[in-house]
């Protein structure tokens, strides 16, 4: 059937007739309005929730691959670390940053304000190569006792660059007949910024030289090295394979990986609940359908009688029900697309910094989430629009008519 044939001419004066609104029958005309504006609301509400959800997902990735480092390289046991291994990875690794590290916890305290912090023993040179937190913040890096802190302890501590911290460890020091922790004091060199207050509170990096001098740490035996990959999803498993048994290497996903996999479950959850605002109002397209099937019965009797097919009448509607939802589905795409370019553009919603580490709220809809929400709508559409078409084929025209 051609598309300017009689019959198709025809069908498409019935269904326009049948989205008119009808003063005898006005709750058939509410009920399709009201499916149209479900499908349209849970459509754009579910863009918008998956959208926030991607994007902060992202902005979390962000901000903890910034300090926690794309790989690192982890001992099993003492002296694995060294500088033959290091030496190793950047012959056959070219293209990787590798910044080896030493670490322990110290206590940091300054005017009476006491802190647990994690001190790291670095090269300033490599350690800025792969850290752009690091490398923004600064400090020549020139003496040995010369620590970089993050700005929630410099604020906490009322410590600017050029003062001085003393940093407790948990190593003895002789002190006549007695023995008590061993302490030094530091002079703040640069102070950094991750955005995230935790890690800013937390972290310290000092020189190589200060752990080997303070702690007497062997010099080129390290606690692990951490490494810059453009490809750490590929680069981890060629590292494994030349590594010596007593050491590991960490991505940053395993580091984080139970946080991700809640994030990611909570984001799967909140789609499937989403989806019921469009499941309900398609219960609106299937009533709608039906009472104007209930009251179309003798229109559809005498269609039946005129020559219309089975096929005909089912096709009738099931495009009345296409029509409500993709008109829903359309709406609410644009106007989901537009509560994402509003809240992108504008600082609507505001967050806390120290939480989130970000004050703007994140939005970052991508094509698989937008995909998934058209690809489950049509389908709940579809069958929807289904039952009703089906009912009306099946109206009996003699029965009808007789009962007239």
């Amino acid at each position: 059937m051609s598309p300017n044939s009689p019959k198709k001419r025809f069908l498409h004066t019935i269904i326009k007739h049948y989205l008119r609104y009808d003063r005898e029958n006005p709750f058939i005309f509410i009920s399709a309005l009201l499916a149209f504006l479900g499908i349209t609301a849970g459509v754009m509400v579910l863009m918008l929730a998956m959208g926030i959800m991607n994007g902060t997902q992202k902005e979390f990735s962000q901000r903890l691959f910034v300090m926690n480092y794309p790989l690192t390289i982890l001992p099993l046991d003492k002296d694995v670390i060294n500088e033959t291994l290091l030496h190793k990875l950047q012959n056959q690794f070219p293209d990787l940053q590798i910044s080896p590290y030493y670490s322990t916890q110290v206590i940091s305290k300054n005017d009476g304000f006491v802190e647990g912090s994690l001190l790291y023993g670095v090269d300033f040179q490599k350690e800025r190569a792969i850290n752009p937190v690091f490398a923004k913040a600064g400090g020549d890096g020139n003496g040995t006792f010369k620590v970089i802190i993050g700005d929630s302890l410099a604020d906490e501590m009322d410590l600017d660059i050029g003062g001085k911290i003393t940093l407790y460890f948990s190593e003895q020091q002789a002190i006549g007949f007695a023995t008590m922790p061993l302490q030094k004091r530091f002079e703040v060199d640069a102070i950094f910024d991750s955005g995230l207050k935790a890690y800013d509170k937390a972290i310290i990096y000092t020189t190589l030289e200060a752990f080997e001098k303070l702690l007497d740490r062997k010099a080129k035996i390290y606690d692990g090295l951490h490494i810059y990959s453009e490809k750490p999803f590929d680069d981890i498993k060629a590292i494994e394979k030349i590594l010596p048994q007593n050491a590991l290497v960490e991505g940053w996903w395993q580091q984080n990986g139970s946080f991700f996999a809640a994030m990611e479950m909570e984001k799967k959850a909140l789609f499937l609940v989403l989806l019921l605002i469009i499941l309900v109002a398609s219960l609106n397209i299937i009533s709608s359908l039906l009472m104007t099937v209930m009251s179309r019965r003798s229109e559809i009797a005498l269609l039946r009688t005129l020559g219309a097919t089975h096929q005909e009448i089912k096709a009738i509607f099931f495009r009345l029900g296409i029509i409500i939802g993709f008109g829903g589905m359309a709406a609410g795409t644009l106007l989901g697309l537009l509560g994402i370019w509003i809240l992108k553009t504008f600082d609507i919603i505001s967050l806390p910094e120290d939480v989130y580490g970000t004050s703007k709220l994140p939005v970052d809809l991508t094509l698989s989430d937008f995909g998934l929400i058209i690809a489950g709508t049509t389908l709940i559409i579809t069958l929807s629009s289904f039952y009703p078409a089906k009912k009306a084929a099946q109206t009996d025209p003699l029965t009808v008519l007789r009962n007239e």
